[in-house]
């Protein structure tokens, strides 16, 4: 093993289960058993179908999340015309929400990593479901201040959302399929993102339903009450069939051989958490990424309906908007699948490679969609930007963060990262209102491409890197 002397493949497994660091010389022997994938042990009769349920419910409990947070997206243009208030104005009540978000999930994250992810989960779908509904009742005051804390409050409550599902499936999978699952996870967000494309133009427009009732155009504040009401029925699923680990199911060690499934325990000390990760420079490394991957994905998601309805003067209900409300969450599927599938197959579940490429490609695509002006490209371009964006995002949120954390601190370590993505949202959203009140949407591509490039150059930075836990470099 590279000529360590003392020190053979049990001895390094050890190290590895106690978590502590060890490094080898970077020789052809040292590297070159590391491609050779050992064969995968069956799993246990019955095991597939049961995570299959628990994974569905968990997945379906997330998406209904999103639908309670990308609903305002669709209400965007609408409150600014009732209530006569800037992009400004609506960009300071996305930012309460972004940064509430950022610190419940490092709160959360936390939380979660001692009390479970199922109850994380279901604290999450209380809040949201709640907020949801109190916020679609402060339409008949119209006050920003009040809309931004209502706001705020259902970020923070989301927050239980992500290290609660990313919690339950590090229990629930293998080592080796993290990074496919990631790209699972891009799926799931993804899905309720493609359900609010129809659904809630739809509620503002007026549609038939099943072809036999006439539904008429909704006031927006239907967006947030519809929704909430699909959240609660989801969460009822979600307590009665959802488990923690497969342990609670009677499946004893599904992985074996995998020191991170070794410790059926998945609960951990907050202090130990808190230390193990806080002092992982490679988290901060990839959270400052992520930040990145917030600003241009949340100014996609939040204002390309406006963009279009005031730039192209398309109708949400209109067939070129209702193409782009379902290509962009395919494109974001596609691209959450194949970053994860790729980095688990070609460069051995290293993440950093992979994420480096994705951000380079991104500021291309950035930089020519700003030179643009026909309708058709722009909807190309957003497409392509959604595909690049949301690759990342799956990439080094719910995959790094189980490779950093392992089971028992998978919560805290998508914490940590996730919370970035959302500071780093709230702030580029802040900025962005301004910069198209001040100068209109001729920059909106512009402003989102020293983003990706500073992405980029930080994943490039640890690229080399064939893991992500503190001082294990190989």
């Amino acid at each position: 093993m590279g000529g360590v002397p003392g020190l053979d493949r049990s001895g390094i497994a050890s190290c590895r289960a106690a978590g502590l660091a060890y490094t080898l010389p970077m020789t052809v022997s040292s590297v070159a058993p590391m491609a050779i994938a050992a064969p995968r042990p069956p799993l246990p009769p019955g095991f597939r179908a049961r995570r299959g349920l628990n994974w569905a419910i968990v997945g379906l409990t997330y998406t209904s999340f999103y639908l309670c947070r990308y609903n305002f997206s669709y209400a965007n243009k609408s409150i600014s015309d009732e209530f006569h208030f800037s992009k400004g104005d609506i960009s300071t009540i996305l930012s309460c929400q972004f940064v509430a978000y950022g610190c419940g999930q490092i709160i959360n994250g936390l939380l979660t990593d001692r009390i479970g992810g199922k109850r994380a989960l279901l604290i999450g779908a209380a809040g949201t479901v709640t907020m949801s509904i109190a916020f679609g009742a402060a339409s008949f005051w119209g006050m920003l201040w009040l809309f931004a804390l209502l706001w705020g409050i259902n970020g923070y409550a989301q927050a239980f959302g992500a290290p609660g599902f990313i919690k339950i499936n590090s229990a629930w999978f293998s080592e080796r399929e993290r990074g496919t699952f990631a790209g699972i996870f891009g799926c799931m967000i993804n899905l309720g993102r493609l359900f609010a494309n129809h659904l809630l133009p739809s509620l503002l427009a007026g549609f038939v339903f099943l072809g036999m009732w006439q539904v008429p155009p909704q006031h927006w504040r239907w967006l947030f009450w519809i929704p909430a009401g699909i959240a609660a029925l989801v969460a009822v699923l979600l307590a009665v069939f959802v488990k923690d680990t497969p342990e609670e199911c009677g499946f004893k060690n599904p992985f074996p051989g995998e020191a991170d499934h070794a410790d059926q325990e998945v609960k951990a000390e907050i202090w130990t958490v808190f230390r193990v990760i806080v002092t992982n420079p490679i988290v901060w490394i990839i959270a400052v990424a992520y930040a990145t991957t917030g600003a241009v994905r949340q100014s996609i998601d939040q204002w390309f309906p406006r963009y279009f309805q005031e730039v192209h003067h398309l109708e949400m209900t209109g067939a070129k908007f209702q193409w782009l409300g379902f290509l962009i969450p395919f494109a974001a599927s596609a691209g959450s699948l194949l970053s994860g599938w790729v980095s688990d197959r070609f460069f051995h579940s290293r993440r950093a490679p992979v994420a480096a490429i994705i951000y380079f490609a991104q500021v291309g695509v950035t930089f020519a969609a700003a030179q643009v002006t026909s309708v058709n490209w722009a909807l190309a371009f957003f497409v392509l930007i959604a595909f690049t964006v949301n690759s990342t995002h799956s990439l080094l949120g719910p995959a790094a963060a189980m490779d950093i954390g392992g089971r028992k601190m998978a919560a805290f370590a998508s914490g940590v990262i996730d919370a970035f993505q959302y500071f780093g949202a709230a702030l580029a959203i802040k900025g962005l209102g301004w910069v198209l009140d001040h100068y209109g949407w001729g920059y909106y591509f512009y402003y989102q491409v020293p983003f990706g490039l500073l992405g980029g150059v930080l994943m490039y930075s640890i690229s080399h890197r064939h893991s992500l836990k503190k001082g294990d470099t190989h």
